[in-house]
């Protein structure tokens, strides 16, 4: 079994998820405070021991016509910072919808405080089977192999 982490990277919260490969069934996990970004990081290496944990895939939140904004950059970068602290895979994978997917799911469910709670964690779970079911492990893009792809074509740095 290949049991990957799911991390829905936001400025207030983090939302985590954990799903394998082997039943492609991702669930939500728990949801990290965002506002302390080294905190929140060291909380995810220790969450890819606890579950051991092959892979992480983080949320890449891409505009509609699929360029990347500057939530995705931070997004980017916190995945490329994630790589260079675990010895475990590292991807990336379009989290476009997922927040949409969440509240659905959640619709009608405990109060808008609670939902907001856990709406991050079930948006992570919503990627990562997207990612589980298209065989993200092998396609998706690693935060180096996504920074080259979205080079501006002067060659000039992202920002």
């Amino acid at each position: 079994m290949t049991r990957w982490l799911a991390i829905d990277h936001g400025h207030k919260r983090i939302g985590v998820a954990s799903g394998d490969t082997e039943t492609r069934l991702a669930v939500p996990l728990t949801v990290l405070d965002g506002r302390l970004p080294e905190t929140a990081a060291e909380q995810i290496v220790k969450l890819v021991r606890e579950h051991a944990a092959v892979g992480v895939v983080v949320g890449w939140p891409m505009n509609m016509d699929d360029s990347e904004g500057p939530q995705g950059v931070r997004a980017r970068r916190f995945a490329a910072d994630l790589q260079q602290r675990l010895s475990v895979d590292v991807r990336l994978w379009d989290e476009r919808l997922s927040s949409f997917q969440a509240d659905e799911a959640l619709a009608g469910q405990w109060t808008r405080q609670k939902r907001r709670a856990r709406q991050d964690a079930v948006a992570a779970a919503a990627f990562l089977q997207h990612f589980l079911d298209a065989d993200g492990p092998a396609t998706a893009p690693t935060p180096a192999g996504a920074a080259q792809e979205k080079q501006p074509p002067d060659g000039g740095s992202d920002g």
